[in-house]
């Protein structure tokens, strides 16, 4: 059967494979703690589902505005002034069936086949395949934990080309926690402005998720507003992975472009959902204050636990909820029958060997690293690490 060639030019997610492996391991019996999939192990708000079930019983069941609800696009316009100091017009916003959609739409309506779009690494695995999948080229510009994985100024400038269409990144980062601050998006606004022609994607999923202190946009720089995309949505902060729900804001000109291509692939995402989502972005939001105060203290305990075991360093990340650990110490190390030769053999032998689901580096474009996520109950943390450091210490 011949399939379409679209198909070779991506690959599937390391992060839903690695869920995958670990489901079919649990399916046998063996106990598998799950540290690879990036969702809060927190319930949804009650104030936002007492918001579903009254707009399930007031009748909200038709189909939507390819864009959302108009009272939707005012939350989220009215979330942008509160949180971030930002204003958007509700035309100048689009809502999704997540993030990961928004930011399919938003690449899709800038990228052309051999456009070159700029990713600093570590970056969320969909990124380059997105870009992939748009035909564009990705330029990979790596980061390191010295520079705590942010793209510096020299950095940025040395990778724009003419070619150079859209430069995409997350703060807070997944999978390094990495966390701008003010004055470093201020100095890659001033590389920006001498480049008018590259559009920039700000993946600002993990916002409330921030150990470090107050979010910046790099939205906030009048110059260049007009050529950003936020990607922002309701799974992180707001417990509802499941829910469905992501949402962009940019010029009116790619907002319009990015609902046409919806338009024809999901159209409006769930009417329910949408009616919950006004709840949760003009509403009470300390519960997800609450929740990032229990990802503090995890992220201490990890940060503990990782200590303990040799050979891993690990950046302290300043967001999300994740650690992802240099493990290159244990490449070229066996337990007589595995022998580990990069990040891939690292996470299937912790899987098959403490029972502990991770992801290797390289699909963030990290060879060296790994992620592990600590959204997970301190139980399963403690248990996880555990195994971890028992099974490293059988390589030699």
């Amino acid at each position: 059967m011949e399939l379409s060639s679209l198909l070779d030019r991506f690959a599937e997610p390391e992060t839903l494979k690695m869920a995958k492996l670990g489901r079919e391991l649990r399916a046998q019996g063996i106990d598998v703690i799950d540290l690879s999939l990036g969702e809060p192990d927190f319930d949804t708000p009650q104030h936002i589902k007492d918001a579903a079930i009254k707009a399930i019983n007031d009748n909200w069941s038709h189909y939507t505005p390819v864009a959302g609800f108009l009272d939707l696009k005012e939350a989220v316009c009215t979330k942008l002034k509160r949180d971030n100091n930002l204003d958007y017009k509700p035309e100048q916003i689009v809502t999704s069936t997540g993030a990961k959609q928004s930011l399919a739409n938003a690449i899709l309506a800038l990228v052309d086949e051999g456009d070159e779009v700029i990713i600093p690494t570590p970056y969320w695995v969909t990124y380059s395949e997105l870009v992939k999948i748009a035909r564009g080229k990705v330029v990979e510009v790596r980061t390191s934990p010295a520079a705590e994985f942010k793209i510096s100024p020299a950095q940025l400038e040395a990778a724009i080309t003419p070619k150079t269409k859209l430069f995409m990144f997350s703060s807070p980062c997944n999978p390094s926690g990495a966390v701008y601050t003010k004055s470093e998006l201020t100095a890659l606004a001033e590389v920006f402005k001498k480049h008018p022609n590259v559009f920039i994607i700000s993946d600002e999923i993990y916002e409330y998720i921030n150990f470090e202190g107050q979010h910046e946009s790099i939205a906030q720089f009048d110059e260049l507003k007009d050529r950003i995309v936020i990607i922002n949505g309701l799974s992180k902060g707001f417990a509802m992975t499941g829910w469905r729900l992501g949402y962009t804001a940019s010029n009116v000109t790619v907002a319009k472009a990015m609902e046409k291509l919806q338009g024809q692939i999901t159209s409006g995402t769930c009417s329910i959902t949408q009616k919950a989502a006004v709840t949760a972005l003009t509403g009470d939001i300390a519960p997800s204050m609450e929740m990032t105060k229990e990802f503090t203290r995890r992220r201490q305990r990890v940060l503990e636990l990782i200590k303990e075991v040799p050979g891993v360093t690990c950046f302290e990340p300043q967001g999300a909820f994740y650690i992802f650990p240099d493990v290159s110490s244990y490449y070229g190390k066996s337990d007589g029958t595995t022998t580990i030769q990069n990040s891939a053999d690292f996470c299937m032998y912790v899987l098959n060997t403490a029972h502990v689901s991770s992801v290797m580096g390289d699909a963030f474009g990290e060879p060296n690293c790994v992620r592990f996520s600590f959204a997970n109950s301190m139980e399963n943390i403690e248990r996880a690490w555990a195994r971890v450091k028992d099974a490293l210490s059988k390589l030699k």
